[in-house]
């Protein structure tokens, strides 16, 4: 993963003059939405936006039911991922200002003395730098190894997470650069909860969705509100499971509404005034380059400026099935919310409306090829795979041929209890991409599963060969290996 992603925003202000438009209407927006739900970018769409007078509307397409049409509104709740650490962001810079606790603080004051914390080039891992995701820890930590694969954080622990922090290692001080981290953020919440002396979910309702008014922001959803939930769907709109992260709830593990984020919103951008606003401005502040020139990290928040001096601040999230970004112009007070129950993208969608020069990306259905194998491997994956190899070699018109449509096969095998079919593809996904670490740890990882200890091993050597980065499949292997604790 590149260690620095320049956004479409960042791209257009730097490659061209910007210029300021208004943000589009709700009919225009409307028509865009009904859109892309034709063409099966997402099953549901909710579209929220702010103007520079404060006034809001919400549009939305779809359904958040695959059994019967259930339009969504601003009230529909969706997962909206790393967005979540806003919220934790803001309760830091919250109790900063209330003197709990200081950006500058080492992190190692706040943890068991049994958790062993690097000190490099003798500058310790703060507060800020967990916000700031400059500590230099990977997206995620190494140690995961989810009883399920289809909710892969439910039962990761906070003692994973110390045994991790322990064990990581780097090369240069933290504050030397950005590299986005769910380990940073997973760890941050958790201090701010210990300081607090209460859960992390009680802390974001208590200091933040009380006074803005948030009442569908929430980790558990009560009978009533799991009926306003959007279903998760993949990239290809099968229905996955709905993500939990009790232990790492600081990185993601929030649940939310349009109407609820359009008070965030409106409260960041000033319309909406409450006792908040001073620390909402504190964690504008810039605090580390992002890597493209104009964008920097905030506590949270990423901030970009225009050529004409207005200023963006922008937060986007995904899970296993939802997509989700909060974009603002903070200079001319206007924004944009967009809750999605797809794994594809929404980004260029919320872009659009704020700047209309900015255009919609067009999406277009790829997983053809996916649903082919896979309805005939659920009957017959010895059929599936000569299908597979004669597609290819015919080279059918309308086709998109990458090791993530076998791999999706194979996991929809696994989900249909079809683990020797599964398998299967996923052997055959290694031969098609040799040099993929991240195909044999696929295959390494069903062998686990299925009981082929020797196989797992085998593959997970492969991967970790062709990656000596692919720190997860380094772990697993230690551990199949009996040389982990």
């Amino acid at each position: 993963m590149p260690r620095f992603k320049r956004s479409m925003l960042s791209s257009l202000l730097i490659t061209a003059t910007f210029i300021s438009v208004g943000q589009i209407p709700a009919d225009e927006i409307q028509k865009i939405i009904n859109k892309e739900v034709e063409l099966k970018r997402t099953p549901s769409m909710v579209v929220g936006t702010i103007d520079a007078a404060g006034k809001r509307q919400v549009v939305s397409a779809g359904s958040i039911s695959d059994k019967k049409q259930l339009t969504p509104d601003g009230s529909s709740l969706y997962e909206i991922g790393s967005i979540n650490k806003v919220f934790t962001s803001l309760l830091l810079a919250d109790m900063v200002l209330k003197k709990q606790v200081n950006l500058d603080d080492p992190i190692s004051k706040y943890l068991p003395a049994s958790v062993t914390v690097p000190v490099v080039k003798d500058k310790p891992i703060t507060l800020q730098h967990l916000a700031t995701h400059s500590v230099g820890w990977p997206r995620m930590p190494d140690n995961y190894d989810p009883q399920n694969p289809d909710n892969p954080f439910a039962d990761y622990t906070i003692e994973q997470l110390f045994d991790y922090i322990s064990r990581a290692r780097f090369d240069y001080a933290p504050g030397t650069w950005f590299q986005y981290s769910n380990t940073g953020y997973a760890l941050l919440g958790h201090i701010l909860s210990q300081v607090a002396g209460k859960p992390y979910e009680t802390l974001v309702k208590e200091r933040i969705c009380a006074p803005l008014g948030l009442t569908n922001t929430t980790m558990i959803v009560t009978p009533e509100q799991k009926a306003r939930l959007a279903g998760g769907h993949s990239e290809y709109g099968a229905p996955v499971q709905s993500w939990d992260l009790p232990a790492i709830a600081g990185t993601g593990g929030l649940r939310s509404t349009v109407n609820d984020l359009l008070n965030f919103a409106a409260a960041n951008l000033g319309h909406l005034k409450t006792d908040l606003y001073p620390a909402m401005q504190l964690a504008h502040i810039p605090r580390i380059r992002k890597g493209d020139v104009g964008m920097e990290v905030t506590l949270g928040w990423t901030l970009e400026k225009a050529k004409d001096g207005d200023e963006y601040l922008w937060k986007d999230g995904t899970t296993g099935g939802y997509r989700a970004i909060i974009l603002l112009n903070r200079t001319k007070k206007t924004g944009v919310v967009i809750l999605s129950n797809s794994l594809n993208p929404i980004n260029d969608i919320a872009y659009h409306i704020l700047y209309p020069s900015i255009p919609v990306k067009l999406y277009r259905y790829i997983w053809a090829l996916h649903d082919v194998i896979l309805e005939t491997a659920k009957k017959n994956v010895d059929k599936a795979i000569d299908e597979y190899r004669t597609m290819k070699t015919s080279r059918s018109p309308g086709l998109v041929f990458d090791e993530s449509q076998l791999n999706y096969v194979a996991s929809d095998l696994r989900q249909a209890k079809k683990m020797s079919a599964a398998i299967r593809i996923l052997e055959l996904n290694t031969q098609e991409y040799p040099n993929s670490s991240t195909a044999f740890e696929a295959l390494g990882e069903a062998y686990k599963r299925n009981g082929k200890k020797k196989e797992a091993i085998e593959n997970y050597e492969k991967a970790v060969q062709l990656d000596p980065k692919n720190e997860h499949a380094a772990y697993i292997l230690k551990k199949l290996k009996g040389e982990t604790k």
